[in-house]
This record gives C-alpha cells, structure tokens and sequence, in this order.
C-alpha cells in the first residue's frame, strides 16, 4: 500500500474513533442524567470554564454550577424514593471534527419525566449545540447550548407510576 494511502486511511481511522468517543461522552452524559450520578455527570465537562447555557435551567460559566442544580433536582426525595424520574434520549448527532483537540455537534434531545410530588408527567424536545474539545487526553463537553423546541405537561393517572429506581 503506498505512503499516501495509509496515511489517508490512518487519518480516516482517527477521525471515525474520535467521532465515536464524543458520541459515547455523550450518551455517558444522558445515562449519567438518568442514573441519577453526579460524578459521572460532572465528569462528562472540562474542567474549568465550560459555557453552558440550558435555557430554563440556567445559565452556567463553569460545570459545579449546573452539577450543583442537577444534583438537588435529581437526588430528590419524595417519600421513601426519588420525587423525579428522568428518561434522556440524544438522537440524531452530527459531529464535525475541527481538528484533532476540537469538535463541535448538535443533537436532538427526547426527555421525559415523572414528578411524584405532583403526579405530572412532563415531556421535552430540544436542540443540543456543543463544543468538544480533548481535556486530560478525554473529548469533554466545553460549550453547550439548548434551544427548546417542545413541551408537553400532563397529569398522570393516579396508580399509572408502578416502577421506581431504590434510592442509593
């Protein structure tokens, strides 16, 4: 195989790993959401001075912000188990790799939720736009932004609620 071929195919075969690790930092953010797991939520941003701004939420300069808000709506309790129960789904990524420290992605997000206190359930759809970039040798969320699309609250029906994750 000449020089050229391989180099093309080395570069192809980084690309395509580099890709499939911001898809995998990802759906470890959106599992890490649903698991109900600060760490592992906190650990999926650089560092220090992420631009993230999550339109109801908040907007936040740093990661211990939004973990901080993360922690007290998901942990929760309401009775003897958690007061809500998320279900994130990321679809649809596109990730553009800049260059080998640098990417940037959109996704569109599915998000469901139960809250027991009010017996509500609320669904979401939004629009993910990220940064990525290598932090400690790791692609890190650097920048993310969403954009509401829609929303849909309801009551639930009373007894509809059987399943609940045991408090940890």
């Amino acid at each position: 195989m000449p020089t050229d071929d391989l180099h093309d195919l080395l570069r192809r075969v980084r690309r395509l790993e580099a890709i499939r690790a911001i898809e995998q930092l990802k759906y470890r953010y959106l599992r890490a959401c649903d698991r109900k797991d600060p760490d592992a939520f906190r650990d999926c941003f650089v560092r220090s001075g992420a631009d993230i701004d999550y339109g109801p939420v908040g907007r936040f300069n740093d990661r211990e912000g939004l973990v901080e808000v993360f922690s007290q709506v998901a942990l929760a309790h309401h009775g003897d188990g958690w007061l809500v129960h998320d279900v994130h789904h990321g679809k649809h990524p596109s990730i553009e790799l800049i260059d080998d420290q640098t990417a940037s992605g959109e996704w569109t997000l599915w998000f469901m939720q139960i809250n027991r206190l009010d017996a509500s359930v609320t669904q979401v759809s939004m629009e993910y736009r990220d940064r990525y970039i290598v932090d400690d040798g790791e692609w890190k969320i650097a920048s993310t932004h969403v954009t509401p699309m829609t929303t849909l609250r309801a009551p639930m029906a009373e007894g509809a609620f059987t399943a609940s994750i045991p408090l940890r």
